[in-house]
This record gives C-alpha cells, sequence and structure tokens, in this order.
C-alpha cells in the first residue's frame, strides 16, 4: 500500500494588486518613525501644497518644503498629488478671483474669449492679464491656506497623538 500524497501546505492568500501596490506602502510609508507634530504638519503642507492654484509647482513646493523641515517627502508628495483634482477644480476660479482684485475692475476680466482676442491683438496684455491672474490667484490661496492648514494642524495633531498612542500600545501583529 502507497501512502496516499501529502497535500501542499495551505498558506495565507496573496494579497491583491491595491493592497499590495497602494495600502501597504502607505503603511509603511506612515511606520517611518513619524511624530504627531510631524505627521501633522506632512498632511497639512500637503494639502496646502496640492491645492496651489498654479499648475507644475506643486512637486517644487511639497518637496522643497519637506526637506527643509525634515518631513517624510514621499508622505507630502503622496498627500500633496492626491489633492491634484481638487486642485484642477479650483484653478480658474482662484484665477478669475486674482484677476478681479489685483487688475482693479469689478467685471470678470479673465475670461477665455478675453484671452483668444489679447492673444490675437496684444500679446503683452495678454501676458499681463494672466500675470495678474495667477499673482492675485495665489494671494486668495496664501490668505485661504495659511489659516485653513493652522486650524487643520490644531485638529490633527492630538487626533493622530491618540491614534499613534493607540497603535504603539497593541502588540504588533506582523
Amino acid at each position: 500500500m502507497s501512502q496516499p500524497p501529502v497535500p501542499p501546505p495551505v498558506s495565507a492568500p496573496s494579497p491583491n494588486w491595491f493592497r499590495r501596490r497602494i495600502v501597504d506602502p502607505l503603511r509603511g510609508l506612515l511606520r517611518q518613525g513619524l511624530t504627531p507634530h510631524q505627521l501633522a504638519l506632512t498632511i497639512v503642507l500637503g494639502s496646502a501644497f496640492g491645492v496651489v492654484p498654479v499648475l507644475g509647482i506643486t512637486t517644487l513646493l511639497a518637496t522643497a518644503t519637506a526637506v527643509r523641515l525634515r518631513l517624510n517627502v514621499a508622505a507630502t508628495l503622496l498627500i500633496a498629488h492626491l489633492w491634484s483634482p481638487v486642485q484642477l477644480l479650483l484653478i480658474i476660479p482662484l484665477m478669475q478671483l486674482g484677476a478681479r482684485l489685483w487688475g482693479g475692475s469689478a467685471e470678470p476680466q479673465l475670461s477665455l474669449e478675453k484671452l483668444r482676442y489679447l492673444f490675437a491683438h496684444d500679446g503683452m496684455g495678454a501676458v499681463r492679464l494672466l500675470w495678474q491672474a495667477i499673482v492675485g490667484g495665489l494671494a486668495v490661496w496664501a490668505v485661504v491656506a495659511v489659516p485653513v492648514g493652522v486650524a487643520l494642524y490644531f485638529v490633527l495633531r492630538p487626533i493622530l497623538s491618540r491614534v499613534m498612542a493607540r497603535k504603539a500600545a497593541l502588540p504588533q501583529d506582523e
């Protein structure tokens, strides 16, 4: 008589793609020894830089600030770029408001028709209008981002302190 074949040992199912590629790396980033202060600052700065109303400077601002403050650069950039859809929604309204504020006129100055006309007939006028819109949009963003960021920081810090203390008290399962 022969022995029946021994089935292979049953191992835990491999994690799905989302968990392997998104959840586990995020957990790793958040477990890199950040204090509640640093984690709250990372979230606040990443969120603020994620909605800056100028395309192309999010990465530069977030990276430079995270390096200067010795925060987790990858986490800051991840948070900043998760805000990209909101940034795209806010760019035009902030630039229109900025053009109104910086241009000194109550009428909406920034429109596609006006830009087309200016680019066709007055190139420097178009550049001036875009410059006013960008600078004004940045000013509006800064005026809103600073108090909202400070408030968010002071709300997040105690929450993260409690969560991290609770997490540290639990036995490690991995």
